[in-house]
């Protein structure tokens, strides 16, 4: 039995009163029944197998006093006898004569080749070159993104480095730029790295081809140089926001070329991502000829997510930066809660969207800046509000650019943390 909760629980729902459609009764997978009279609405269960399908599973492995368990042994191994002609072995090869397992190293404390993992002193003998190396990692501490990265783990945020490396793949700078952000994220705790972000939807890359030619090399270049680290790119994809629109989705996709979905997922089914990040700011206004409100089009969008099952292939986050506004955001208490209600509540809700980054600072072209939070950090209603949902904090991240502080580093971050579990922090 699998008991499956949707996201968003406890104070956030009942703050914002959200209900949540049961499943069909008729479903044959269903096993509701079997919940208490006062589950929540938003608990449902379904069977992984059901009962009878379970006992027939048992039937099948246990019959003939378990013959078919027995016969589900690893397969034999496979052996060369050198001493057949019709065997070539190679002399210059050299071994202990012993069987072993695969994956066991030639040596103790040997990679695979032989190499030595670690010399007698204890440091690493074998360095792939393209990673990152010791010195590297501590140079990139010491930077002012380092440091952010550093402070932001201290006060429990996990932490992501955020890039922009679509100019470099551009002009031939790659691998630079890759070692260069990788040694940031090589520091212990953090999450990984978003390498770009309004791919295909800004003017950096002009083609399909080069889009999915930038995103396969720049991951492979950070899979190598920061292995175990994670990957996340952000885009915008205007046409799902059409829903079964037929005349919105030609315009739309007519309109936005390179934002087409099914290559988009590619990236993720193929593993050059981890995370998608989905923008939420061209809602309000794509869609009007065809009388699509903003709320329509936001739910268009995370149900052709969930049609799509992106989330299987990848975490999918939901941006926005809508919450700001010119010095501070301009909504009163009930606004912010209506907007937390529509913008982060449903994407979580619609079980599509994992978790919800929120812009707390940005400057425009003008250099104005907009901010979630007054000058100096100074509480907002909206700030008020957000600070309330300590029920999906672990779902809620933002983003900080150690290059223009509001304060400092250290008071900057600790205020984001009263909010957000999660920090992308910008690249110097």
């Amino acid at each position: 039995m699998r008991l499956r909760p949707l996201i968003v629980t406890g104070l956030a729902l009942s703050m914002l009163g959200i209900g949540i459609p049961a499943w069909s009764a008729d479903d044959p997978r269903t096993c509701n029944e079997l919940l208490s009279s006062d589950s929540p609405a938003y608990v449902m269960c379904t069977w992984l197998a059901t009962p009878e399908e379970a006992a027939d599973i048992a039937a099948f492995w246990l019959a003939n006093d378990g013959e078919n368990m027995k016969n589900a042994g690893p397969n034999s191994a496979v052996e060369i006898d050198c001493s057949e002609a019709e065997n070539a072995c190679d002399p210059s090869l050299e071994g202990d004569g012993q069987m072993h397992d695969v994956g066991d190293p030639d040596v103790d404390g040997a990679e695979d080749g032989g190499t030595p993992d670690n010399c007698p002193d204890g440091t690493k003998c074998h360095v792939d070159p393209d990673e990152v190396s010791q010195a590297e990692a501590a140079a990139a501490e010491k930077t002012a993104s380092g440091q952010s990265a550093k402070t932001a783990r201290e006060d429990g945020m996990r932490v992501w480095i955020d890039a922009e490396l679509a100019d470099d793949w551009k002009a031939g700078k790659l691998a630079e730029a890759a070692k260069k952000v990788a040694s940031l994220a090589a520091a212990p705790g953090v999450v990984g790295v978003r390498f770009s972000s309004q791919v295909g939807y800004n003017n950096v890359l002009q083609s399909a081809e080069e889009i999915d030619k930038f995103v396969t090399e720049a991951s492979h270049a950070l899979r190598q140089a920061v292995p175990g680290r994670k990957l996340a790119v952000h885009t915008v994809v205007p046409v799902l926001g059409c829903g079964a629109n037929e005349e919105c989705k030609a315009t739309v996709g007519k309109k936005y070329p390179l934002l087409d979905p099914d290559k988009i997922g590619a990236w993720l089914e193929k593993g050059l991502v981890d995370q998608l990040g989905l923008d939420n700011g061209h809602l309000s206004t794509e869609y009007a000829a065809w009388k699509i409100s903003a709320a329509d089009a936001q739910r268009n969008q995370w149900i052709q997510v969930r049609a799509r099952a992106w989330d299987a292939w990848a975490h999918v986050a939901a941006e926005d930066a809508g919450f700001t506004g010119p010095g501070s955001s301009q909504l009163t208490a009930e606004q912010a809660t209506k907007a937390i209600t529509e913008r982060i509540a449903q994407p979580l809700q619609a079980d599509a969207a994992e978790s919800v980054i929120l812009w707390t600072r940005w400057q425009d072209g003008k250099g104005a800046v907009n901010r979630v939070l007054g000058d100096k950090l100074a509480d907002s209603p909206t700030w008020e509000q957000l600070k309330k949902l300590t029920a999906i904090k672990a779902r809620l991240a933002t983003i900080y650019d150690p290059a223009t502080p509001e304060v400092d580093a250290a008071s900057d971050l600790k205020k984001l943390s009263e909010v957000f579990s999660t920090v992308y922090v910008r690249a110097s």
